[in-house]
């Protein structure tokens, strides 16, 4: 029987609470999720690759079929096939997020047809927050303790006063 791998690809900049349940989530439906920590062109990144990475690896590492890997300047679908992926988790929050996924799955279609993806809806309490949002709460003084780790929330403050 084939090993059912999933790749779950962002910037991770920061990693919140509603990237841990879609993973947590895919967790349960296949063998094994590689959460990739990808680069995006049209963002400007707090963190670096190893921090993301350690990051992340910080939240998974009690489950077992879990793993992160640094997917910086390759196309998805490359990294998929690489890691011999068949299924892209994606998430979808909103309406616009699922413009926006839309788009992404017809490009990774063209790319390679035998890569499947799989949206997995965000949980309600989880469908307003976003990695960009918690950026500008950190940075005037804001609360976010219900929306990340508390690692995370620990790494974002000292990233803030300028503590590497």
């Amino acid at each position: 029987m084939t090993k059912k791998i999933a790749l779950y690809a962002g910037s991770f900049d920061p990693i919140t609470n509603g990237h841990y349940d879609i993973v947590l989530r895919a967790a349960q439906i296949f063998d094994e999720v590689i959460v990739a920590v990808m680069t995006n062109t049209s963002k400007n990144y707090m963190f670096s690759y190893e921090e993301k990475e350690k990051m992340i690896n910080q939240q998974f590492e009690k489950l077992d079929n879990v793993s992160v890997v640094d997917g910086e300047n390759k196309l998805t679908v490359d990294l998929a096939k690489e890691l011999k992926a068949n299924v892209l988790v994606r998430s979808m929050r909103n309406t616009n997020d699922f413009i926006y996924e839309s788009g992404v799955s017809q490009i990774n279609h063209l790319q390679d047809n035998n890569i499947e993806t799989l949206y997995l809806l965000s949980d309600p309490k989880y469908a307003n927050i976003s990695s960009s949002m918690i950026k500008e709460i950190i940075t005037f003084g804001g609360n976010v303790s219900q929306l990340v780790a508390p690692e995370v929330e620990k790494l974002l403050k000292n990233k803030i006063k300028g503590i590497h």
